[in-house]
C-alpha cells in the first residue's frame, strides 16, 4: 500500500506495516525506548530514541504523581534534546533524498514529534499509522492465524545426526532454509543454549522468523529442522508447527560414535563450562541418580566426552526419538548416510538430500 499524505503536516501516513511495504523506505526509525526496541521491532529498524528508558520513566512518574502539563512539558524538552542529537550524528550524513519511515509504539506524540521534525528537514517521511502494534498485528495474523503458502521438508534424525549443518549447507548451496535454532539463539536441546547468545524474545523470535518467510518463493521448497515445539524457552509460532507438523521429512543417519564425536564438537562450549554442563545434567527430563550424575562427573574429569555422550545417548535422546518415531505420520522421502559426520559427509548429506527432492 502507498503511504498518503497528511494535508496538515505534509507527513505521508503509511497504514500496513507487511515487509514489502517497509522494504520502501531509506530507513526505518523506531522512535521508542532502547528497552522497548531491544525486546522487538520491524525488520531492518533502527533505534533513535526521543525519550530513554529513565527519562520515560521520570515523565511517566511525574505524569502520575504531579500534573500532565508538568510531564508533557519536561518530556517535550527530552525530546527536543534528544532529536537534536540524533540529527547530529546518526542522520548527519542523509542527503535530501532521504525517505525515513517513523514509528513508536502505537503511532503516537514520540512518532509525531520526530516525523514533523524530520519533515521541517525537507525529507519525505512516512509515519506508520498504529505504530509497532501494526507490525505486530501483521505478525500475529500471519503466524497464528493464517496458513503458510511453502511446500516444506524436514530434516529429521536422532540427537547428533548433524541436522543443523546439513541445513546450513542447503542454504549455502540456496535452498531456501529456515534455521529455527539460529533464530531463536538454542540448539533445541537439553544442553543447547549459548553463553553469550541470550535467547530473543518471543516476539523478536517470530518477527525474525516472518521477515525470512516474506522472502522466500511459494513454489520452491522450504527446508527445516524437525523440533519440538518450543526451541528452548521461544515457541515455533502455529502456522510453521502445523505445516512442519503435515511435511514430509528425510531422515538423516549416522552411527552412534560418530554421533557422539560430532556432539563432543557442537557443544565444545559447554564441555568447557563444566559448572554450566553439570547443571544441566541435573535438568535432564529422565531424573539422573546420584550414582549416575557421579559417573558423569568422573567422565568430565577424566576428559572423555565421548563417552559422556554416548551414555546420555542412550539413556535419554535416542529413547526420545524412538518414541517420537513410533508416533510418527508424516511421510518419509528417504533416509540418508551422513557417515562419519565429517565436513566431506555432510556436503554429501546435502548433495543427496537435494537428488531426493528432486526426483
Amino acid at each position: 500500500m502507498n503511504p498518503k499524505a497528511n494535508p496538515l503536516s505534509g507527513i505521508e501516513i503509511l497504514k500496513t506495516a507487511d515487509t514489502k511495504a517497509l522494504a520502501g523506505f531509506s530507513a526505518i526509525i523506531d522512535v521508542r525506548s532502547p528497552s522497548e526496541f531491544a525486546e522487538d521491532h520491524a525488520p531492518g529498524a533502527i533505534n533513535l530514541p526521543v525519550l530513554t528508558d529513565e527519562e520515560r520513566a521520570e515523565v511517566g512518574t511525574i505524569y502520575v504523581q504531579q500534573s500532565r502539563f508538568l510531564a508533557r512539558r519536561i518530556g517535550a524538552a527530552h525530546v527536543a534534546r534528544n532529536i537534536a542529537r540524533h540529527l547530529e550524528t546518526a542522520l548527519a550524513g542523509e542527503t535530501g533524498a532521504f525517505q525515513p519511515l517513523v514509528y513508536c509504539w502505537r503511532g503516537g506524540q514520540r512518532s509525531q514529534a520526530m516525523a514533523t521534525i524530520l519533515s521541517q528537514v525537507g525529507w519525505r517521511t512516512t509515519l506508520l499509522e498504529g505504530g509497532y502494534k501494526t507490525w505486530r498485528r501483521q505478525v500475529t495474523a500471519r503466524l497464528y492465524d493464517g496458513e503458510l503458502p511453502f511446500r516444506l521438508i524436514v530434516l529429521d534424525g536422532n540427537t547428533g545426526s548433524g541436522k543443523t549443518e546439513v541445513l546450513l549447507r542447503l542454504a549455502e548451496l540456496g535452498q531456501q532454509v529456515v534455521d529455527l535454532e539460529g533464530l531463536a539463539a538454542h540448539r533445541g536441546s537439553l544442553l543447547g543454549g549459548f553463553r553469550d547468545r541470550p535467547q530473543p524474545s518471543q516476539k523478536m523470535f517470530e518477527s525474525r522468523l516472518l521477515a525470512l518467510l516474506d522472502g522466500f518463493d511459494p513454489a520452491r521448497p522450504v527446508f527445516v529442522e524437525a523440533e519440538s515445539s518450543k526451541v528452548g524457552e521461544r515457541m515455533v509460532p502455529p502456522a510453521l508447527w502445523q505445516a512442519m507438523a503435515a511435511a514430509p521429512r528425510i531422515e538423516i543417519a549416522a552411527e552412534s560414535l560418530a554421533r557422539a564425536r560430532y556432539l563432543v564438537r557442537a557443544y565444545r562450549d559447554i564441555i568447557g563450562d563444566r559448572a554450566a554442563l553439570d547443571e544441566a545434567l541435573r535438568r535432564m527430563p529422565t531424573p539422573p541418580g546420584r550414582k549416575r550424575l557421579a559417573a558423569w562427573g568422573e567422565l568430565a574429569d577424566a576428559g572423555d566426552f565421548e563417552a559422556l555422550a554416548l551414555a546420555l545417548m542412550e539413556l535419554h535422546y535416542d529413547p526420545a526419538y524412538r518414541r517420537s518415531r513410533r508416533k510418527e505420520t508424516r511421510s518419509l522421502l528417504g533416509v540418508v548416510d551422513a557417515g562419519e559426520l565429517e565436513a566431506a559427509d555432510l556436503d554429501a548429506a546435502a548433495a543427496e538430500i537435494l537428488r531426493r527432492v528432486a526426483d
